[in-house]
Order: structure tokens, then sequence, then C-alpha cells
């Protein structure tokens, strides 16, 4: 970047995304508030998050912990569910879910770009070299020389058809934030912070105005925790498009039938 280029203010705000988060509708959200305030995807690696932070690839980013605590701040958004990817006719896929000791007996297969850190991981290691990428643990994984454990949004981003997975009750966990670079919180950031915690337009700290209440994007999350971070909302914030299916809406009006208690309104 040139010294001219540094001088002229950025429109909008760039905000960084790892392998497995889906802001659909985080993005939606700040697209009704600040429609004139472009929001740029940067699609980077997790090994490459803190990095990209700090030297200004991106604003902000949602990002996996731990990171760079020194430079960076970070408010814990969910946690995901971590599961075991099998071929469609393994053993393990006759149970709902699973436990480390159900794998004790099978290769387990760790890329190098593992977000798991498991540190005392089940079964036998891999004779193989060592997956450079997750992409190419599926693949081996496929092939049938071992079983592979990632939080249930990478397996949904690699999946194939002759593949599924099941949850692994006591297997690490990998945890979703939002995050930036301490010194440089802007108005933006602010407005961002208040979209992904799901603050309604008036009680947020940005500069958005008018519409209706946020959609909580993490509370559409489907088969993870809420981040103690995240708990001021009052809703449940669960991983993105993971999990089991959400229960269907109680209580609504019936398709064709009158309100309860009346006749129908003319």
């Amino acid at each position: 970047m040139s010294d001219d280029d540094a001088t002229v203010p950025r429109a909008g705000l760039r905000l960084l995304v790892v392998p497995g988060v889906t802001p659909t509708s985080w993005l939606r959200t700040w697209r009704d508030r600040l429609p004139h305030e472009p929001l740029t995807l940067v699609h980077v690696d997790s090994a490459e998050q803190s990095a990209a932070l700090r030297d200004g690839r991106a604003d902000a980013g949602l990002v996996r912990l731990p990171v760079d605590r020194d430079h960076l701040s970070a408010i814990p958004l969910y946690t995901e569910t971590s599961v075991v990817v099998v071929p469609r006719d393994h053993l393990v896929t006759a149970a709902e879910e699973v436990t480390a000791a159900d794998l004790a007996d099978e290769v387990l297969l760790v890329p190098a770009d593992d977000v798991l850190g498991w540190v005392d991981p089940p079964g036998e290691p891999s004779a193989l070299p060592t997956p450079a990428t997750t992409a190419e643990a599926v693949e081996l994984v496929a092939s049938g020389v071992g079983v592979l454990v990632v939080p249930q949004s990478l397996a949904r981003l690699h999946h194939r058809r002759d593949l599924t997975y099941r949850p692994v009750t006591d297997a690490p966990t990998s945890q979703i934030a939002l995050a930036w670079v301490t010194d440089d919180e802007s108005d933006l950031i602010e407005e961002l912070i208040g979209i992904v915690r799901g603050r309604t337009v008036n009680s947020s700290r940005g500069r958005g105005g008018g519409g209706e209440p946020a959609a909580d994007a993490g509370a559409k999350k489907k088969g993870s925790a809420p981040a103690r971070g995240a708990q001021d909302t009052g809703r449940t914030a669960r991983a993105g498009s993971q999990g089991r299916p959400a229960p269907g809406r109680q209580g609504g009006p019936r398709r064709g039938g009158r309100p309860a208690g009346g006749k129908r309104s003319r």
C-alpha cells in the first residue's frame, strides 16, 4: 500500500472468515442496517487468522479460538460439535453418537491443518504421511484407510455422498469468535459486534438506525453450545448449519383455521 492509498478512507468493512463458518444471517442483517457500507469477506485458513488481522488484511474476523490475545480482542460466539467422519457402511453409523472409546480400534487421521488439537486421541496413528489439509484427509477416509474427527461445520463443508459422520461426545471442541485488533476498534466494528450479539437496532451502539430486531445468527446455528460471551442476547447460540434439526414451530395458527377462542375475523 502506498502512502497516498493510506490517506484515502476505506469504505465498509473487511470481514475475515475461516473455513466452516457461515455468516449468512449476519451479512443479511448488516445489509439491512448499513446498506451503504459494503461488507467484504476475506477467506483465510485458520492457521493464518491472527496474522491476517494483525497485518491489516481484514478489519475483523470470524475465527477459531485461541487467537493472539496480546494484540487481538475476541468475543466467543458459539462452540461447535465435533464429529467423526466415516464411510456410510462403517460400524459407528449404527449409533446416533459415539465416544472416544468407540474409536479405540480405528486409524485416526490428523491433517496438518487440524483445529482440534486432541492431546491424547483414541485409536492408532496412521502409517501414511500426514495429510496436508482436511480435504485431503477426507479423501483418505473415503478410500477406507482411517477416520477423521473434525468440527461439524468442516464435515459438512467437505461432504461426500459416500461418507457420513457421528458426534463424538467427549472429543475436544472448536469455539468460534469475533476478533479484531484491539487498538483498531471503529464504529463499524462496534456495529458488527452488536449484530453478532443479537442487539436490536435501537440498542446497538453502532450507527445503523431503523428497522426490525437483528436476526440472531448464532441462534440459528445447529449442533453447538452457547458461548458465555454470547449469552447477553437471552437466546441460545448454536453452530452454523450443524447438528440435529431444530424442533418444529409450535403454537402458531393453523393454516386456514380460526383464531383460538373466537370467530374468524372479517
